[in-house]
Order: structure tokens, then C-alpha cells, then sequence
């Protein structure tokens, strides 16, 4: 037995944006009916991961938990923040044409960051399902994130629960 179920989030405006799914995941696999399997947590967004990580409970000055603002941190080493033109190759003169034929800005293509980002952590996570729970340990949550601080964003986290 496979269902998807799709569920919409909104990403923020000039920050990267952590969306705690953990409760969509949990309610999914319980519509599902599914005792034991997996479920795949999913984004089609480029600039997206998910992730499974702990609560850190204590908050930034960013208003981001403490190791999710660790999390952004060691990336922006390895990627900085695409805070201007020129700091990539990306986006070259052929993108840029490309999403303004596609009602893009090119602020909004200055997101070279993200990209490399999501490609170094991932889009997705597949968790066990065991008797019907899933499990993330004593202290896992699912994270979607948005790495991309262009502008808000309308985006989707895709849910898939397999098994019997």
C-alpha cells in the first residue's frame, strides 16, 4: 500500500525558513493505516532539504533554534550567501533571460546558494514505520528547509507512506 498526500507551506521573506513537519508526517502515516514500512519525506524545490535533527529548544537572535542556526551557518561556509551578482557563475546571461521570460526578477535567480546547499544535504529523508509509529527516536523531528531568502515562497512537501 503507497499513499502520497501533498501539504502546502510558506516559506519567509530574506531568512532561511525551517518548517517542522513532524506532525504531518506523524498524521499521515496514521491515515495511512500502514503498521510497518517507511515513509520518504520529499521536496521538488531545489533550494529545499529535508532533514531529521532534535529540537534544540533554545533560540537565536535570529529566531531560529540554536542548531538550526548552527546548521545555516557551517552551509553559508561552504556556500555564502549569494548576497550580490558576480559572487557565482550562476546565474549567467542565458538564465537570467530565461526566468524573465518567466516572470522571474533577477534578485530572485541570485539564490545560487540554496541550490548548492540542497544539493549537499538533500531533498528528502525516509523514515521506518514500526507498528504503526514512526520512528524518529527519543528526540527526532522532520525539518523542510528553506534555504532560498530571495523572497516568500508558496512551496509544497510531498509525504509518501509504503508498506503494510
Amino acid at each position: 500500500m503507497t499513499l502520497v498526500k501533498k501539504y502546502p507551506l510558506r516559506s519567509d521573506d530574506r531568512k532561511v525558513t525551517f518548517h517542522n513537519v513532524t506532525d504531518l508526517v506523524r498524521e499521515t502515516v496514521k491515515s495511512s493505516g500502514v503498521r510497518n514500512g517507511t515513509v520518504t519525506v520529499y521536496s521538488h524545490h531545489t533550494t529545499c532539504s529535508v532533514i531529521t535533527q532534535e529540537a534544540a529548544f533554545d533560540m537565536s537572535m535570529t529566531g531560529l533554534e540554536t542548531l538550526q542556526q548552527d546548521l545555516v551557518d557551517v552551509m553559508y561556509k561552504i556556500a555564502p550567501l549569494c548576497s550580490r551578482e558576480g559572487i557565482y557563475l550562476h546565474p549567467g546571461p542565458k538564465a537570467l533571460k530565461f526566468a524573465e521570460e518567466h516572470g522571474e526578477d533577477a534578485r530572485g535567480c541570485h539564490n545560487t546558494d540554496a541550490h548548492l546547499i540542497s544539493s549537499i544535504i538533500g531533498r528528502s529523508v525516509t523514515v521506518v514505520i514500526a507498528d504503526g509509529e514512526v520512528d524518529l527516536g527519543e528526540f527526532g523531528f522532520v525539518y523542510f528547509i528553506d534555504f532560498d531568502t530571495t523572497r516568500a515562497r508558496n512551496r509544497t512537501v510531498d509525504i509518501a507512506v509504503t508498506g503494510d
